[in-house]
């Protein structure tokens, strides 16, 4: 099992930036690849990135290429989204989930990651 937890949310001013973390315990974090999802309120949680377990290779939404970044640091249990130039739409709680390596990734599918974070808010104010 492993448990997630994130940090790095706020209230930041239209066109800036953010750092989110998640730190990982439990199981080898590096046995995961992992995804970033948010929720903006009224609406369905979405996909916003996804790594997988070596970090070799991201995926990004249309609406965060460009502008995050996911990145991982395995010795230290840790997933990353850089976020620029933010925008008002951006506002959302952030999740972080995690999926097993094994198998073919689906990774913008919510029902593939078996462990998830209790989330953290971010406002982008205009």
């Amino acid at each position: 099992q492993v448990q997630l937890v994130e940090s790095g949310g706020g209230l930041v001013q239209a066109g800036g930036s953010l750092r989110l973390s998640c730190t990982a315990s439990g199981r080898t974090f590096s046995s995961y690849h992992m995804g970033w999802f948010r929720q903006a309120p009224g609406k369905a949680r979405d996909f916003v990135a996804a790594i997988t377990w070596s970090g070799r290779i991201t995926y990004y939404a249309a609406s965060a290429k460009g502008r995050f970044t996911i990145s991982r640091d395995n010795a230290k249990n840790t997933l990353f989204l850089q976020m620029n130039s933010l925008k008002p739409e951006d506002t959302a709680v952030y999740y972080c989930a995690a999926r097993y390596y094994t198998g073919s990734y689906q990774y913008t599918a919510q029902d593939e990651y078996a462990y998830w974070g209790q989330g953290t808010q971010v406002t982008v104010s205009s």
